[in-house]
């Protein structure tokens, strides 16, 4: 997944097409009769997740062709509304009503994996243990400077998600306790994907956002909240909060290529290997 850190994803669309693995394999063969084109469109938070689903599943249903985009979590179960889509990936159950969103009436909600969501600061930021009162402070314009939480004198640069980010919700729900977010000024910005932010946390010092741990790298720290690190033990033994799960939606129950994918995503195969490589936590890991 190397290529997929040089990704700036706006509005990326990726169709899959690779090679079937070998006739010989039983898998395959049972698989292979299975046709049709899955259209999903929605979270960037899970769109490492969906690339590589994707990939794998189309090497066992080389018949199968599936098409991705991410515009941000709103937009999935949105595109499954208008037809557009048969899959919408989205960082909240949009089948209920949410916080800010109201829910997509006849849309059946799957759930795919845990997403575990950090806090990020550039390199340059030292301040990389803050208090939960800290970050309703710093989203909210009230702190301004790094050396108010403990790190050097600089401007805090604050970059946020736009409206419909799911990460967004999940972020200011559980990291911020529904702290509202400032809005304008000269040192905030905002982004519509998690690839944009990833790519604005890297470049802009003295720079804090938020993601999910797959788009996280040694450009950035993640920051420890109340001294509990973002890991995936953390989530699973309920010290660290700020987490939430994936979903897809579909309009009424999948059927064809599109409930298999499901299948697929769903499985233990894929759920405690490559969802697990890429920084998600299975599903059935948390009780």
């Amino acid at each position: 997944m190397k290529w997929f850190k040089q990704l700036t994803i706006a509005a990326l669309i990726a169709v899959i097409g690779f090679s079937s693995v070998p006739a010989s394999t039983p898998t395959a063969t049972a698989a292979s009769k299975l046709s049709g084109k899955i259209v999903i469109n929605g979270s960037s938070a899970l769109l490492p997740l969906t690339l590589q689903a994707a990939n794998e599943f189309k090497k066992l249903n080389p018949k199968v062709k599936i098409s991705a985009s991410a515009a941000g979590s709103i937009t999935g179960p949105q595109a499954v509304r208008k037809g557009i889509a048969d899959i919408g990936a989205v960082d909240w159950d949009a089948s209920k009503d949410v916080p800010g969103f109201k829910k997509f009436d006849g849309q059946v909600a799957h759930k795919v994996a845990v997403i575990p969501f950090a806090a990020v600061v550039n390199k340059n930021v030292t301040a990389t243990n803050l208090t939960t009162k800290d970050l309703q402070g710093i989203f909210s314009g009230k702190i301004k400077n790094w050396k108010e939480v403990g790190g050097k004198d600089a401007e805090i640069i604050v970059v946020n998600r736009t409206f419909g980010s799911g990460t967004r919700v999940n972020f200011q729900d559980k990291a911020l306790g529904g702290t509202d977010f400032m809005t304008k000024g000269d040192n905030y910005k905002e982004v519509k994907t998690s690839g944009d932010m990833k790519s604005a946390i890297e470049t802009t010092p003295n720079a804090i956002g938020y993601m999910d741990l797959a788009y996280v790298t040694d450009k950035m720290t993640a920051v420890k909240i109340n001294d509990i690190a973002p890991t995936e033990a953390n989530v699973i033994n309920g010290k660290y909060k700020v987490w939430g799960y994936g979903y897809y939606m579909t309009k009424g129950e999948p059927t064809g290529a599109t409930k298999e994918f499901i299948k697929y995503v769903q499985s233990t195969k894929f759920q405690n290997g490559s969802l697990k490589k890429l920084k998600f936590i299975p599903i059935s890991a948390i009780k």
